[in-house]
């Protein structure tokens, strides 16, 4: 497949510019993206409160993992009100975009050590971290991977396993980004998080990533079609976590 002219090979261009475009998952000119970007960002009078309003709108889309076989364009993600975290991330970018904020996706590589209690057996997956360029410099953030609900939940599970990492947060990670600085749900920064297996470079969107030599020659089909055959249990294990969070809870309130 034959990558549109803005993709170039010099991914790590720092250029704002550079990261405005449109995509074929993207689509900034997709009319009902730029309705809904429009109505979050009437209000706002600067560069970080448009950044913020797309990023909160983004974050509290529930966290979901869906059987599919290409990554999913901004407008099917928005059309379905939920995604995993590429989803996300496409979306993030292209709404970001639409209100001509420059942002981009990293993609790292995190050890199947951290997915431990919604993705059994994987040893090695991939996680867009979105940097937004505000206030003159690139910020970098992927705590819109988890909805609120979703995020507390997790929290609490691993507090009450005496886990530190889990569910694919560190018990300590940060909940929001507040579009001054990083936030992690790693809780430190990628470079110095152990979790953090690779830094496989920049991008537009999930679909750049995966046409890129760095994804080839990281993931296997073997890989990608039991990650992919694993959707429904790790979509199951992420809402039976939301329903979970508080029965611990009710248990011993029961016997008190």
């Amino acid at each position: 497949m034959a990558l549109p002219a803005h993709w170039s090979s010099d991914e790590g261009a720092d250029e704002p510019l550079r990261w405005l475009g449109s995509s074929p998952l993207l689509d900034l000119g997709d009319p009902k993206l730029r309705l809904k970007v429009h109505s979050l960002v009437q209000l706002c009078k600067t560069d970080r409160e448009k950044a913020l309003a797309v990023y909160g709108y983004v974050k509290r889309l529930p966290l979901a993992r869906r059987f599919k076989l290409r990554p999913l364009t901004a407008r099917e993600v928005y059309d379905a009100g939920r995604g995993d975290s590429p989803d996300k991330a496409t979306l993030l970018v292209a709404m970001l975009r639409i209100a001509s904020i420059p942002a981009r996706v990293r993609m790292v590589g995190i050890s199947g050590e951290i997915l431990r209690g919604i993705a059994p057996s994987v040893k090695e997956a991939y996680r867009p971290i979105v940097e937004i360029y505000v206030s003159d410099r690139w910020l970098r953030t992927d705590t819109f991977i988890y909805d609120a609900a979703c995020m507390a939940a997790a929290r609490q599970r691993l507090k009450d396993l005496g886990w530190e990492w889990g569910y694919g947060i560190h018990v300590n990670g940060n909940m929001l980004w507040d579009g001054h600085e990083d936030a992690f749900l790693g809780g430190v920064p990628t470079e110095c998080d152990l979790m953090v297996t690779s830094d496989y470079g920049l991008f537009n969107d999930a679909g750049h990533f995966r046409a890129s030599r760095a994804y080839r020659r990281q993931f296997t089909l073997w890989q990608f079609l039991r990650w992919t055959l694993l959707s429904p249990i790790v979509d199951w294990g992420l809402r039976n976590l939301r329903n979970d969070v508080a029965r611990p809870v009710s248990q011993t309130s029961r016997f008190n």
